[in-house]
């Protein structure tokens, strides 16, 4: 059994503050699995099987019978009335924690007529991180880089095509259409595909409607389903207002960087890949380690630009830069950044950074790290 110990933790600190969990994150994440690592100390059932429902259709006289304190509803939203039966178990018998799963968030699915409300705590689970690569067969950055970190692709001895491609298709049939009804799989398609080849990069609807020939609010809905079923992440820009930054302008990541990769058509990776992919999995871990903190990016009309920042108490803004060797590192955007924000701790994120050390870039200081040690700042 593959051990996924910090999402583990996580749930086990979320039934601390509510009876249920709501654990959402793309197919094939490893939802299912961190499930089953509950042991026999959970019921399992799984959501897509017809005797589930009828198991269930009486929630009070099945919660009644359930003689094991932890109860796993696997795609819970496959269920007739999904939130009458949370409901029902974290208020008739609080002392049940529930763990339920889905590839969207909770609101996303209008099966959901409750949002439970001071009943829940959400998870989102990410593609394996930094310091799960042990648990996956002694994996290589590099591998988990290539292949992504989907378990099944992880575990790939040589990386599949008909992966990615599969996962595409069940993606849209089994999650998008059946949440938002969208008819058209191809537009669906080219503008993820597009989002994909382009990600970290800025996104402006208008330049991408016109470059897909898809009208604006095709595209508009197409990307709010995406970011909605955590197959994207929007990072919005960073800006104190009055100064020469940009305000609305967003960035786009895609979800995982084996399908950037592969729809990028990078195979094998070359050197020049590894700092753009370095990236996407340096903003997993932050959104791991800090899944309450809004995390932007920030760029001034110059051009000059930081990765990542997440705003803190009293003014203080910290500074994520993410490099493949710190070699790469140039200080100038950093140092205008704290021309105008000055209290704040900066961090130098590549993969050669533990054990953690300051160093002064042109008389600024800056903790070079890694992510692991990251997470302990």
């Amino acid at each position: 059994m593959i051990e996924r110990n910090f999402w583990e933790r996580r749930i086990e600190a979320a039934w601390g503050q509510a009876p249920i969990v709501w654990l959402s994150g793309v197919r094939r994440s490893g939802k299912t699995i961190l499930a089953k690592a509950l042991g026999e100390k959970a019921l399992y059932l799984n959501c897509d099987l017809p005797a589930v429902g009828d198991m269930t259709h009486d929630p009070e006289l099945f919660y009644r019978n359930c003689s094991r304190p932890i109860v796993v509803f696997d795609e819970i939203h496959q269920l007739e009335d999904p939130s009458r039966l949370l409901k029902i178990g974290a208020d008739m018998f609080p002392k049940l924690k529930i763990l339920a799963t889905g590839s969207s968030t909770l609101a996303a699915t209008k099966k959901f007529k409750d949002t439970l409300a001071g009943r829940k705590r959400q998870i989102h689970l990410l593609p394996v991180l930094w310091d799960e690569f042990p648990g996956f067969n002694n994996a290589t950055l590099q591998k988990r880089l290539f292949h992504g970190g989907l378990p099944p692709a992880l575990l790939m001895e040589k990386k599949d095509a008909s992966f990615y491609r599969e996962w595409m298709d069940s993606f849209f049939s089994r999650d998008v259409q059946k949440l938002f009804s969208f008819r058209d799989v191809d537009k669906f398609n080219v503008l993820f595909e597009y989002l994909m080849k382009r990600s970290g990069g800025l996104f402006e609807a208008a330049k991408t409607a016109s470059n897909l020939g898809i009208s604006r609010p095709t595209i508009e809905s197409h990307l709010r389903a995406l970011e909605i079923t955590q197959a994207v992440t929007i990072v919005r820009p960073f800006h104190g207002g009055g100064l020469k930054e940009l305000i609305k302008t967003p960035k786009c990541y895609c979800f995982d960087t084996g399908f950037v990769s592969f729809f990028r058509g990078w195979d094998p990776l070359r050197a020049q890949d590894y700092g753009s992919l370095w990236e996407h999995l340096a903003l997993e871990w932050l959104m791991a380690r800090f899944p309450d903190d809004k995390i932007r990016y920030w760029r001034d009309t110059s051009g000059a630009e930081l990765d990542f920042v997440i705003q803190r108490k009293n003014g203080r803004v910290d500074v994520f830069e993410c490099k493949w060797s710190s070699s790469e590192f140039e200080p100038r955007a950093l140092k205008t950044f704290r021309s105008w924000y000055p209290e704040g701790k900066n961090y130098l994120v590549c993969p050669s950074g533990a054990p953690a050390y300051v160093k002064a870039f042109k008389g600024v200081g800056v903790t070079v790290c890694d992510p692991a040690s990251l997470g302990d700042k």
